[in-house]
């Protein structure tokens, strides 16, 4: 499975000394806050790529579905980079859940962010489920610590992020699926992307970076 964290649109705006970043900024360790400034893996790639090109790095908080919605309906026209990093999707259940294997989230109530790869995957593999989709996935955290939900599906390391702060909630063993990631960026602005990409990947650049936001 390919999931997409990073919605990369290359653009020069206002001002063409500037290449613009459009993510949503709560997905650590990949996006988000620290000391009101959006830091993060993708965020130091996209450093990477900007100084590449001789532009200064600007980030934009927005909504993930709404990114999501921009490319599916065609608004911008996009190419693909090539994969930079690989992970898998989880189960988060409470501590004193009754459920004790990702077998047996099938006719449970499982929350998961909105036009997710984990929203995709529970809504094709999980018929029987009742699918709770929220704008952010923090939300649904939050349904689950309130008892709204059984369960919350998502990507791996940001599960682990939130085990680390949230006493009570575990990861349960083993993966729903694989998933790499990838960026979505303006048409045309693939070539330098792949080549920046594909360098800081030989160099284990961003496994440094990775380790640096979940250290």
């Amino acid at each position: 499975l390919l999931v997409f964290m990073l919605i990369f649109l290359v653009s020069c705006g206002k001002n063409e000394n500037e290449l613009i970043m459009v993510t949503e900024a709560g997905f650590a360790p990949y996006e988000y806050y620290d000391n009101g400034e959006i830091v993060g893996v993708d965020v130091d790639i996209a450093n990477e790529i900007a100084k590449e090109m001789g532009k200064k790095l600007v980030v934009k908080d927005v909504a993930f579905d709404s990114i999501i919605n921009e490319v599916k309906t065609g608004k911008e026209e996009v190419d693909f980079s090539v994969n930079y990093s690989v992970s898998k999707q989880v189960v988060i259940v409470k501590e004193n859940s009754a459920i004790t294997s990702t077998k047996d989230i099938d006719n449970k109530k499982i929350a998961v962010q909105l036009g997710s790869i984990a929203d995709t995957y529970v809504t094709d593999n999980y018929k029987n489920a009742e699918i709770v989709r929220q704008k952010k996935y923090l939300a649904a955290i939050e349904d689950l610590k309130s008892d709204k939900v059984d369960a919350v599906v998502m990507d791996e390391l940001p599960a682990k992020e939130i085990i680390s702060s949230n006493n009570g909630l575990k990861i349960l063993e083993g993966s729903l699926a694989n998933d790499s990631y990838g960026m979505v960026v303006k048409k045309g602005n693939s070539e330098l992307l792949n080549i920046v990409l594909n360098r800081l990947k030989e160099k284990g650049k961003i496994e440094e970076f990775v380790i640096k936001h979940t250290s």
